[in-house]
């Protein structure tokens, strides 16, 4: 990915100026691609590089809206080759009876969503944006000191050479992750609750192919995903305590796969092989407010959540969507107060309710109160014989309230 050059001079002009080049942020840029606002995109990390973070062997579970969102930014083409379909989603809790399936030909669709490495989406999003055009992109670049005011941001952007480049941007985009210097810029806080988690990630093989389930399997050591990935195999996601992710992470190869064994069970088979383990820890993360003076938040700026329901990235990418849309259908100022409060509006039930779905599965899965495990069994059998619970379940990749976005309805942005 070629680096562009600093312009220099007198400070350089943008309606839109995205800080954070990631799965979201590159996914608003492409978005608003083909409108006439003029738009500048800030990674610090070449989208090749391997010490992307955004973009690396991880995996995210792609809901059906989401694909639909993809499919209006001309990507899902380079993206359909590596997905492994969600057939069925199999949830259980070890050393109880309960459990619960989901089958998607019983909610007459194909697929429950899709499962795809990161790199693949980010590398899909960025050639997107090279074929679109539209976009001035500053890569590697960051931003070395943001002022907000009342009639636009001013920002010093210094490249990976040293050089250094003044901007104004009428409307700028948080899209920079948890740790957000655009949000601290913009005086927003945000509450951070610790959940006393890693999250292991590691890809295995098994010695049967898959059929398209997802497991999730609730354990005394903390929840594990087991998740279908193309070309065979599975991705597999072990949180617990801190201490017992340390052991585990410095476990050889044979002896961690011993454990997660054990944990999960064999409903997806023995475990044979295991590729590369990353660990990181788990918070949830609420931004007080997602927009501010001239700003607007988007994805884990916006809000961080646990990966228990696999919902972190479509609930940031619907935020891309609307945020784009708003931007292009509006005749003046993207950065004007009526319109960013009109998107905060929009996004705050689908938010909201999507951040007490996670966080009440996390806790309620790690209640150790008496009767709470029976309680958590009784409640699976009773969703497993509802129809209508596993038919609202089926519809959260389209939010959890508010206006859908139009590319999640498989309309174009404006």
């Amino acid at each position: 990915m070629p680096t562009h050059e600093a312009a220099g001079g007198a400070p350089q002009d943008y309606d839109v100026a995205i800080v954070g080049g990631g799965l979201v942020g590159a996914s608003l840029a492409l978005a608003l691609s083909g409108s006439p606002r003029r738009v500048l995109l800030i990674e610090g990390v070449a989208p090749d590089s391997s010490a992307q973070p955004s973009f690396d062997e991880r995996t995210t579970a792609l809901g059906n809206a989401t694909r639909r969102i993809f499919q209006g930014l001309g990507v899902w083409d380079a993206l359909a080759g590596e997905a492994a379909a969600i057939r069925t989603i199999h949830v259980s809790e070890a050393g109880r009876f309960g459990s619960a399936r989901l089958r998607a030909a019983e909610q007459s669709i194909d697929a429950f969503g899709y499962v795809i490495p990161n790199r693949v989406i980010g590398r899909a999003l960025w050639r997107g944006l090279e074929r679109a055009g539209g976009v001035t992109l500053r890569v590697p670049a960051k931003v070395a000191a943001a002022e907000i005011a009342a009639d636009g941001a001013a920002l010093t952007v210094i490249g990976a050479d040293g050089t250094q480049e003044m901007v104004s941007a009428r409307l700028l985009v948080a899209a920079d992750g948890a740790n957000s210097i655009v949000r601290a810029a913009a005086g927003i806080t945000a509450q951070i609750e610790d959940y006393d988690q890693v999250a292991i990630t590691a890809p295995v093989l098994t010695d049967r192919p898959h059929d398209g389930t997802a497991y999730e399997r609730f354990t005394s050591s903390g929840p594990i995903a087991v998740l279908p990935l193309h070309g065979g195999g599975y991705g597999t996601v072990w949180a617990c305590e801190p201490a017992r992710a340390a052991s585990l992470m410095a476990l050889p190869d044979a002896h961690y796969l011993e454990a997660l064994q054990e944990r999960f069970g064999w409903r997806a088979g023995r475990l044979l092989s295991l590729g590369r383990r990353a660990s990181y820890p788990l918070r949830l993360s609420r931004a007080e407010a997602t927009v501010g003076t001239r700003t607007a938040l988007v994805g884990n700026a916006a809000q961080g959540l646990h990966p228990i329901a696999g919902q972190g990235f479509n609930l940031g990418l619907r935020d891309a969507a609307l945020l784009a849309e708003r931007i292009a259908a509006a005749s003046g100022d993207p950065g004007a107060p009526e319109l960013l409060r009109s998107y905060s509006e929009a996004r705050a039930a689908d938010r909201s309710g999507v951040v007490r779905f996670t966080d009440s599965l996390v806790k309620l899965f790690a209640s150790a109160l008496p009767g709470a495990s029976l309680l958590r069994n009784l409640g699976l059998v009773a969703f497993d014989l509802s129809p209508p619970a596993k038919r609202a379940l089926a519809r959260v990749s389209l939010g959890f309230g508010g206006p859908t976005p139009r590319l999640a309805r498989g309309l174009p942005v404006a």
